[in-house]
């Protein structure tokens, strides 16, 4: 559907995409994914020190996400208007900026002991993220090749897998190791005091290592912005919504970020029930970072896949992959293991297989499956809108805040059925809807990544 009296045109005097001075524009980008997924992934051990510190009910500690990624929903479009008139070196800038800006929020909350605090410093923090996202997911995909801008993606997706998995390690080791979080504990107020000093370090030293970082961007700005597509006008991003394939791809980041958030929330809670692996929480909390492993892994391999087939192809490989592994998950609902003892080392090493454990590693294999989901629909939306680059990539980022929706499916499914494993019906129907997403896009029309300009009638 074309753009409400807008024509698409290469805007003049862009530079070539080539060469030592986007090679490093490439590495400081990329090194973007990594930062905003360890700042993301520092949510699940900070949902329990807040939890444990505050004395939180489940709904009240959930505000924790639910203040992260609502600001998806709120942020992303007025990011994108931000970028179309500033940049995307300055927007890298601010959006930095603003992650700097909310941890030190978050520093002021954990001196003040108030909660609230803590959900503004994370709102900010995610803004800040939120305009890292409209400006990066683009600026990568341009950098090159149009044919290769999924590759140069997932690439970039597979380091913030890194990240992500360095997020729930800094965050375990640095956030949930002091004496309140032992068993059977009496929490007393220098208990609180002593978690919320570690919460207190821990941003600390990411606000001060990402201010460094801007200091860096702002050396290679000019680098950054010679790659970058070009801007310098006002765009609408209302505009990407006259667009047929900006809203198809919005409805896809939003179901796919849903499907992979409802399960990661809810992977601890499935693997250590009695019926499928009958193991500690903690082993089960360790377990999930397979999920994320996975996704590494995924992204990596897919990244040199997309060398030699096509990003739709591809995609609706990996859509029937986990397609299958949630009906795998959904119909072994009743199979309870033959035994427990050991299950851990059951997955880790060799021993007798249970049926516990089949259910088990379907639901950690998504992972796997789900790596190059975002990064190919977001490569393959932005060459089919008809909108600016700017304003489909604020209106796909505002898509993910599905993250904070469908997990409420998964829940309310689960309990209106009784089972964990029946919850997986809400991710189920997100990757079928990928799955004829990518049968749509092979078919249409492809153009070059870049802004356009606005036709006057």
């Amino acid at each position: 559907m074309a753009g409400m009296g807008a024509a698409r045109a290469p805007v003049s005097g862009a530079a070539p995409k080539s060469g030592q001075g986007v090679a490093l524009a490439i590495v400081y980008v990329t090194a973007l994914f990594f930062i905003w997924a360890l700042v993301t992934n520092l949510l699940d051990p900070l949902l329990k020190t807040m939890k444990t510190v505050f004395t939180l009910s489940p709904v009240e500690a959930s505000l924790t996400g639910f203040a992260f990624f609502i600001a998806y929903g709120i942020m992303s479009l007025p990011s994108a208007a931000f970028l179309s008139k500033l940049g995307y070196a300055k927007s890298v800038m601010v959006g930095l900026g603003g992650i700097v800006a909310g941890c030190f929020i978050a520093i002021a909350a954990a001196k003040l002991h108030v909660f609230g605090v803590f959900l503004v410093g994370l709102f900010v923090m995610a803004s800040g993220v939120t305009l890292l996202q409209v400006a990066a997911n683009p600026l990568i995909a341009s950098m090159g090749k149009p044919e290769e801008s999924s590759f140069r993606l997932n690439l970039s997706q597979a380091f913030n897998s890194l990240g992500a998995a360095c997020g729930l390690w800094f965050g375990a080791n640095f956030l949930l190791k002091g004496d309140i979080f032992k068993k059977d504990i009496v929490i007393t107020q220098a208990l609180r005091e002593q978690a919320l000093g570690f919460v207190s370090n821990v941003y600390f030293a990411i606000g001060v290592g990402l201010a460094l970082f801007i200091l860096l961007i702002f050396l290679v700005r000019q680098r950054i912005t010679d790659a970058a597509p070009k801007t310098g006008h006002l765009v609408n991003p209302f505009t990407a919504l006259t667009s047929k394939w900006a809203n198809l791809g919005a409805i896809g980041i939003f179901l796919y970020v849903g499907a992979e958030v409802a399960i990661s929330l809810h992977l601890l809670l499935f693997l250590e029930q009695t019926r499928i692996l009958d193991i500690p929480s903690e082993q089960a909390g360790k377990l999930t970072t397979f999920y994320m492993v996975f996704a590494m892994i995924g992204r990596f391999g897919g990244s040199a896949l997309l060398r030699k087939i096509k990003d739709y192809s591809l995609l609706a490989f990996v859509a029937v992959g986990a397609i299958a592994l949630t009906l795998v998950v959904i119909l072994t609902k009743d199979m309870t293991p033959t035994a427990h003892a050991g299950t851990v080392n059951l997955l880790l090493a060799s021993a007798p297989v249970t049926s516990g454990l089949i259910p088990a590693f379907a639901a950690l294999l998504i992972g796997l499956f789900n790596s190059i989901m975002f990064p190919t629909i977001f490569t393959l939306t932005l060459q089919r809108s008809s909108a600016p680059t700017s304003a489909t990539s604020g209106l796909l980022c505002m898509a993910i805040v599905g993250g904070a929706f469908l997990p409420l499916a998964f829940a309310k499914i689960e309990e209106m059925t009784g089972s964990i494993s029946m919850g997986f019906i809400a991710p189920l129907v997100c990757y079928v809807y990928v799955l004829w997403f990518a049968f749509a896009a092979r078919g249409a029309k492809v153009h070059e990544i870049q802004e356009e300009v606005v036709a006057a009638h």
